[in-house]
């Protein structure tokens, strides 16, 4: 099908960093934007659908012209990166105000749902991960309401059987952790079929967070844009041949298509 831009979100404003349509949002205006967005009635023509972009996306985005209109498509891009907020202080007409980290964000939309009644459903990660984000989520915020959760390694008829699933039980907000670029190709195949789910965020390793299989690099390295150099101090053999390709391609067009 077609999977063109809807832009739902036609008040808010966009900066371009790195060739990339961004929300000009901090992390609270983002998390009440996910909940007002979650209190109104499903669309006819499938959810709205979230997304992110750090240094990663950027370098697949340029090289991809498929992946680039899956992610510019969303109906919202947030900054998931510091040097994203570093090259529109110093090189766009309007600075983002601050990084908008999905690890960061959830809390602050699950707190909003458990106070105005919103329902999440937690789809993506390993069953052991996937089983656990809802644990801790479940110790956390006692009255917010999980309709449901999934792991990401379904296929064939047990993944038509499961978007059925998800659909019937109407979740306002799904949590879509499958990491790039699978839960773009994940909204873009599946979203006219979840018609009663309001808002789709994805999420990349949100969950491997939550369930503490992977920890977060210290604030002072989060600030100052190193956080990937934290994870590849724990993953050099997963994240060493990934950040050498695409660093170096983020940053030049941070440099270059940033205004």
């Amino acid at each position: 099908m077609a999977f063109e831009r809807t832009r739902a979100f036609r008040n808010i404003e966009e900066v371009t960093v790195g060739g990339a349509q961004v929300a000009r949002l901090d992390l609270a205006g983002t998390a009440r934007l996910m909940i007002e967005a979650a209190l109104r009635p499903a669309r006819e023509n499938g959810p709205l659908y979230l997304t992110s972009v750090n240094g990663e996306v950027l370098a697949r985005r340029r090289a991809s012209r498929e992946f680039a209109e899956l992610v510019d498509a969303a109906d919202l891009v947030s900054a998931d990166g510091q040097p994203l907020v570093f090259a529109s202080r110093l090189l766009g007409a309007r600075a983002l105000p601050e990084r908008v980290a999905t690890t960061d964000l959830y809390p602050l939309v699950a707190e909003r749902a458990e106070r105005e009644g919103v329902t999440f459903y937690l789809y993506g990660a390993t069953e052991e991960i996937n089983r656990e984000t809802y644990e801790v989520t479940r110790r956390r915020f006692p009255g917010l309401r999980i309709v449901g959760r999934s792991h990401g390694y379904l296929t064939g008829e047990e993944l038509e059987r499961k978007i059925d699933e998800i659909n019937d039980l109407a979740p306002d907000i799904v949590w879509l952790a499958l990491g790039v670029p699978r839960e773009q190709e994940f909204v873009r195949k599946w979203s006219d079929r979840l018609r009663n789910v309001k808002v789709i965020k994805t999420s990349g390793g949100l969950f491997d967070f939550l369930a503490g299989a992977k920890k977060r690099a210290p604030m002072w390295m989060q600030k100052a844009g190193l956080e990937w150099a934290f994870r590849l101090r724990l993953e050099p053999r997963r994240l060493f041949l990934r950040y050498v390709t695409t660093n170096p391609i983020a940053l030049l067009l941070l440099l270059r298509q940033t205004h």
